[in-house]
């Protein structure tokens, strides 16, 4: 209501003055004495003082006519004067770009620190996406760009974990991350997750394959391992790679709808693949494999995992021995012992994150992108399952929002359909943040649809660098100020004379020079709608909770192979055999065996020889 006083009601107010001002004319030229016009007006100086006596208007239709028929006069003649009016814009004519002020961000900071999303020293975002006032909704989706050494893991990932406002999933190269917030996450009710590709003795269990429910998912799946095993370099003939897409489902399909629960998993996919002889000269052998396929269609002949496999067995031998050899080439990591053991079943709950307040790291190498294709396919599963849960159990929006903090996101793969997904998190409140260290990076990587997903980004924070492509996009966005340039001139001869010339120019708010001298302490931030911000990075130091850092104390250091429990965990549902052994009689019969269990070889080396 108030805008539209504001728009409607005090523009017109004059135009009411002006309605009584000729009323009032009306009623003194009505009063006044004389038959024709010229003698009316003549007269009319001497009813002025009357008409203008009281403030009431009369009730003349005369007056009112008077009245109503000047306003309307004075309101056209300012309406066509307006709008043949010449357009100046003073001081813009060039450009109108300048930096944010505390005014332009106050309508966007929540009143309570820890509701906000920090985003600079000075500037922060409220959590609430759904404000009082819609122009300032915001999603909380962001970009942060900056060179190595920037800081954006401390002036700009650390202090989001330590506002504690929701459920994070968070990239964390080397680990360092989590050892310095992860006390302090856990003693604030967090229930703590990590996947540890460095070092799998410290890392949970995490099985793709659980969060696999319906045909289209072990499509998702698929395609989505396949983006991520196929290296460097194009891939080649298509051909191989939908043969393998054809093989895979069929195999999935049988794992995850027939397969017993304790062998849904990858390694049940490997070893089907390592069992799958194929004979060249035999187009008539069959392998365990082929024999499992075909009780299969007995039984279901129409079943999912059925129809692909036939389509599969299309293949001459040749040709399917080649397909073999292509998978058993792409899951060679899953062969190994240990990541063997970490996929057998899972702990890691991707699908509960927004249930409860949950910190989950994926603990990755920076030297070694071995595993990091792994970090991708949970990525993909992960806003799949989020995004289902909030539609199917939460009415739409989940009851913790999750941010997901991915660091490195240039080197840990690719999601398919990121570009379409960025898009339809924030209304389940889940936002991305991702952190590259230059703009070409996320190019390279998901090419033309690079600019969708930075167009569903409303924070984009720079935090210093010097990569070419980068710096200069910014310094047009940034765009240009208009400046006032004085020239002055000397002509000598037999009079000299002087001069001085004043002219406006367009300069951008910040060259591609300032912008790679931009000192470390500073940093550039764009808000969708608002002007540009120049402002400081945020100080670790100040943040309320950096007391609780392992930083600050030693003895907040977390350890995370505290979480490891490598007990098996028994299920209530399932049927156990209960023995009782007693250990008391089998003491008495270790006789002659006492000395070797006893014996140490290292003392005496030649004491069996």
């Amino acid at each position: 209501m108030t805008d539209k006083i504001r728009k409607y009601v005090l523009p017109n107010l004059p135009y009411l003055f002006i309605f009584w001002l000729c009323l009032k004319l009306g009623t003194a030229y009505r009063l006044s004495a004389g038959v024709g016009f010229g003698p009316k007006i003549i007269g009319i100086m001497k009813t002025v003082g009357p008409a203008f006596r009281t403030i009431a208007p009369g009730l003349s239709g005369f007056d009112w006519l008077v009245g109503i028929t000047g306003a309307a006069l004075i309101r056209f003649i300012i309406y066509r004067k307006v709008k043949n009016a010449k357009k100046f814009r003073k001081d813009v004519e060039y450009g109108s770009a300048r930096w944010g002020t505390e005014k332009d961000i106050k309508p966007f900071i929540d009143p309570k620190f820890q509701n906000n999303v920090i985003l600079t020293g000075t500037e922060f975002l409220t959590m609430n996406t759904r404000p009082v006032d819609p122009a300032n909704a915001r999603n909380l989706n962001c970009c942060v760009i900056g060179s190595s050494g920037s800081g954006k893991t401390r002036f700009w990932l650390t202090p989001q974990l330590l506002q504690a406002h929701s459920s994070y999933v968070c990239v964390d190269p080397k680990g360092g991350i989590l050892g310095q917030v992860g006390t302090f996450l856990q003693k604030n009710g967090y229930k703590i997750k990590v996947f540890n590709s460095v070092d799998f003795s410290k890392s949970m269990h995490y099985n793709p394959l659980a969060y696999i429910k319906t045909e289209s998912d072990i499509l998702k799946f698929v395609n989505c391992l396949i983006e991520n095993t196929k290296g460097d370099g194009k891939e080649g003939d298509p051909f191989w790679t939908k043969s393998e897409t054809l093989l895979y489902c069929a195999l999935l399909g049988y794992i995850v709808f027939e397969g017993p629960e304790e062998e849904r998993n990858i390694n049940t996919l490997v070893d089907m693949i390592n069992s799958m002889e194929v004979k060249e000269d035999d187009e008539s052998f069959r392998n365990a494999v082929d024999y499992m396929f075909a009780g299969l269609e007995k039984r279901k002949p129409n079943h999912f995992a059925v129809r692909q496999y036939k389509k599969f067995k299309l293949a001459s031998g040749k040709t399917s021995k080649s397909i073999l050899i292509s998978c058993g080439a792409r899951l060679a990591p899953f062969d190994i012992g240990q990541l063997r053991e970490i996929v057998s079943y899972d702990e890691m709950e991707l699908d509960r994150t927004g249930d409860r307040k949950t910190a989950t790291f994926f603990i990755i190498s920076d030297t070694d992108s071995t595993y990091n294709f792994i970090v991708a396919l949970a990525f993909s599963q992960m806003f799949n399952l989020l995004c289902e849960r909030a539609d199917t159990k939460h009415g739409g929006r989940l009851p913790h929002h999750v941010r997901v903090l991915w660091d490195e996101a240039a080197n840990t793969g690719q999601v398919p359909q990121l570009e379409k997904m960025v898009a339809v998190i924030r209304s389940r409140e889940i936002s991305l943040c991702l952190f590259l260290q230059a703009q070409s990076q996320l190019k390279a990587l998901y090419k033309d649809h690079a600019e969708t997903i930075m167009g569903n980004m409303d924070s984009v924070i720079f935090l210093g660098g010097r990569e070419h492509s980068t710096i200069k996009e910014l310094s047009e966005v940034l765009g240009k100020e208009t400046i006032s340039m004085q020239t002055e001139s000397r002509t000598r001869g037999q009079s000299e004379s002087y001069g001085q010339n004043m002219q406006r120019l367009g300069k951008e708010l910040m060259t591609m020079d300032e912008l790679t001298t931009m000192p470390g302490n500073k940093c550039i931030l764009q808000l969708r709608g608002l002007r540009p911000f120049l402002s400081p990075k945020y100080d670790l130091k100040k943040h309320p909770n950096y007391k609780r850092t392992a930083e600050a104390d030693n003895r907040n250091a977390f350890d995370g192979s505290r979480l490891i429990d490598r007990r098996m965990k028994l299920n209530p549902n399932d049927e156990y055999t209960i023995y009782e052994v007693s250990a008391e009689d089998s003491t008495a019969d270790m006789g002659e065996n006492e000395d070797i269990l006893n014996y140490d070889d290292v003392d005496d080396p030649e004491a069996f020889a």
